[in-house]
């Protein structure tokens, strides 16, 4: 398979890499080098750029995209219902991205679009690095906290915890953001169960190996 990434930064790149390479449980092509936004608004905004880039110019056959959730909606099951939409939800909006981007390209490279893979990192990318370290921190916990208005940990907090500070280098952030995420490289299952938000991007990764073992992606 052929993965491109879109993220907010250097260090959740590399986290991508190796998490896209624990769920397929073998290491993709990586295409697509130089894709990068700074911070969600960014994000949203190159997405269909990036979208209509990959589609008319690589071989690409997957674009995997992930941000922080920040202080936003998270995403629910009731979210999954047929053509349910939560302006607020970021999983929800990159979501439709897709949809609108891709609807109406033409087939390019043999394929029919390049397919959609979204996560949604809750509050933030540094969440998942302390997962299975620190029970505290999981999504239900943060959800858990909106709802009461008492979070369990600020974003700053978790930084703290991660790499024992809140401005850390881009190369330590990089090395201490790879050091935690490689503890899940054979298996990403906890992750999945105590993240949601990664656990729609796994599955959706596996979704599109399985669509393109049965050549449902190409263009007939």
């Amino acid at each position: 398979m052929k993965v491109a990434l879109l993220s907010e930064s250097p260090a959740d790149e590399a986290v991508l890499r190796e998490l896209v390479a624990a769920v397929l449980r073998e290491p993709p092509r990586f295409t697509g080098a130089g894709l990068r936004a700074r911070g969600w608004p960014n994000v949203a905004q190159v997405l269909p750029a990036v979208i209509r880039h990959l589609h008319f110019n690589t071989d690409t056959d997957t674009l995997v995209v992930t941000v922080d959730s920040d202080d936003s909606v998270v995403h629910v099951a009731a979210h999954e219902a047929p053509n349910y939409f939560h302006p607020q939800c970021r999983l929800c909006q990159l979501r439709a991205v897709f949809r609108q981007t891709t609807k109406k390209l033409p087939p390019a490279h043999g394929r029919a679009r390049v397919l959609r893979c979204v996560g949604v990192a809750v509050p933030a990318l540094e969440a998942w690095l302390l997962c299975g370290r620190d029970p505290a921190v999981t999504e239900a916990a943060w959800v858990e906290g909106q709802a009461s208005g008492r979070a369990p940990y600020s974003r700053a907090e978790l930084k703290w915890r991660v790499y024992g500070t809140d401005r850390p280098s881009l190369p330590y952030e990089i090395q201490r953001a790879t050091e935690e995420i490689r503890r899940h490289r054979s298996d990403p299952r906890r992750l999945e169960a105590d993240f949601p938000g990664f656990g729609a991007m796994a599955r959706d990764l596996r979704e599109n190996r399985e669509m393109m073992a049965r050549g449902e992606h190409l263009h007939r």
